[in-house]
């Protein structure tokens, strides 16, 4: 398996917990409410693995190795990209965290707030992935040896032992499972 594959593995997670985030922006957008816990689990989600884990291999590991490559102007432009929009992602989140808590204190205001953020992650994800996808994560496999690769597959295993895969896995098919029963 090449180091990128992992990564592509991780974001059919992170797209199943943007159809959840996305139904409870429907439902939020149709009651004028949101269940502040289904938030606070998107958003841990979101930090833990989506960030924490998933852009720190990416950011720790492939672009960091990839920066000591002689890649393409356009490589390095994408690179640059990706962590600009890894930084938008935190404090987007970051917003929504602010947001909900202010509205599980009874701040009715926080819900247009919410609304927002959950609008704004829910479009940028899908195009995010598809950018790393089908643009960026395979044509730059070509800078790298094999023996490159396998390191680097080494590492973000290495990195993952630390986090838990499998608690965000059961989190989002527990919520899958409480929309089925809804």
């Amino acid at each position: 398996m090449m180091p990128i594959g992992p990564l592509m593995i991780e974001h059919r997670l992170i797209e199943r917990m943007i159809t959840l985030m996305t139904e409870q922006l429907n439902q939020l957008q149709k009651d004028h409410r949101i269940d502040v816990r289904f938030i606070e689990q998107a958003v841990q989600f979101m930090k833990a693995y989506a960030d924490q884990c998933h852009h720190g291999k990416e950011e720790d590991i492939l672009f960091r190795e990839l920066r000591n490559k002689p890649i393409t102007q356009e490589h390095d432009r994408i690179i640059t990209e990706l962590m600009e929009e890894h930084e938008w992602g935190r404090n987007t989140t970051g917003r929504l965290v602010e947001a909900n808590e202010r509205y599980g204190k009874g701040e009715d205001k926080a819900l247009g707030t919410i609304e927002a953020c959950l609008k704004d992650l829910v479009a940028f994800y899908p195009q995010h992935i598809r950018k790393e996808d089908k643009g960026f994560f395979i044509p730059v496999m070509d800078y790298f040896t094999e023996e490159e690769k396998d390191a680097m597959l080494k590492e973000g295993q290495a990195f993952d032992s630390n986090l838990i895969h499998q608690e965000y896995d059961r989190m989002v098919s527990q919520l899958e499972n409480n929309r089925e029963r809804q």
